[in-house]
């Protein structure tokens, strides 16, 4: 073999060497990136499934609350739960009478215009989802409502859980309805119970006409704030709604049924003089709603 040849592969050895090193570097190098992707692939879409999940939840959430959303019973229970609430036999009621000093507010009478819808006295309600007394004189109102007519779309909530006294379970009026052959039942609830920031969002806005009835009436702007028919005036809560801290919805509406219970004569009381305030709207009509124990209240309004 010449010395040229011997030349030539001694040359060719250490390129051949170099090229399969360099061979071996890229393929390090590009193994090491389709690691560090790998990774960081993994790492994004963990936040990607984080973010997702936070999203969710709070369009969840605010939904449920903008909309005035159950937060308690649903589906069948919630149907139960309505019936009871709005068929405490009228026996009952009058067992409870005035409450036996449960009812600490009674409503008072005014002189106005008469307050009237559709050809009917009309009984006004402003309050807010997140307001413990409202949430309080809306089991009274839903119980002293029903002897003169009928709901529907009712839902549970509770009030605020950052207000004193907090996490009363109550209904929302917000997008319910209610039928009367007597009375027209005009609720506005202004604001949600889930706070955002420093205030509760908007769910309704009071007309001209009842924002000039609720100033002339209460000017602090109070709630929760009831006008009958421009007759009586209730714009305080109508009794100590502590007397329903802890308990469940269902535990409450049991509760109604049995007039010796202090959830009875708390609402059941306030209730009654609702009732009396209303059957003076009405001429004492129908009369299973205008009871004797119901009349012999309208001499303390």
């Amino acid at each position: 073999m010449s010395a040229m040849g011997k030349a030539s592969r001694t040359k060719q050895a250490p390129d051949r060497r170099a090229r399969v090193a360099a061979q071996r570097e890229a393929a390090r190098r590009a193994d090491q990136r389709k690691r560090i992707y790998l990774a960081g692939g993994s790492i994004l879409a963990v936040i990607i499934v984080v973010v997702a999940f936070v999203l969710v939840s709070m369009n969840s959430h605010n939904s449920s609350s903008a909309s005035g959303g159950s937060n308690g019973p649903t589906g069948a229970a919630l149907t139960s739960l309505v019936n009871q609430t709005t068929s405490v036999p009228a026996s009952v009621l009058d067992q409870v009478g005035d409450g036996g000093g449960a009812v600490t507010v009674k409503p008072t009478s005014i002189t106005g215009p008469a307050l009237t819808s559709g050809g009917k006295p009309e009984m006004l309600y402003i309050g807010a989802e997140y307001c413990p007394y409202c949430a309080g004189t809306r089991w009274a109102m839903i119980v002293a409502l029903s002897r003169f007519g009928t709901f529907s779309g009712l839902r549970t909530i509770h009030s605020s859980t950052t207000d004193t006294p907090a996490n009363i379970p109550t209904w929302t009026f917000y997008q319910s309805r209610y039928t009367s052959n007597y009375l027209t039942f005009t609720p506005v609830e202004t604001t949600t119970n889930v706070r955002q920031g420093n205030s509760y969002p908007t769910l309704q806005t009071p007309t001209a006409q009842q924002q000039q009835i609720w100033q002339a009436y209460d000017p602090n702007g109070s709630i929760p704030f009831i006008s009958f028919g421009n007759k009586y005036l209730l714009a305080s809560v109508p009794y100590d709604v502590t007397v329903l801290q802890g308990k469940t919805w269902a535990q409450i509406a049991s509760a109604l049924k049995d007039p010796s219970s202090p959830i009875a004569k708390a609402i059941g009381g306030s209730a009654n003089y609702m009732t009396a305030a209303i059957c003076k709207l009405t001429g004492d009509q129908p009369a299973s709603a205008c009871t004797p124990a119901v009349k012999a209240l309208q001499s303390q309004l």
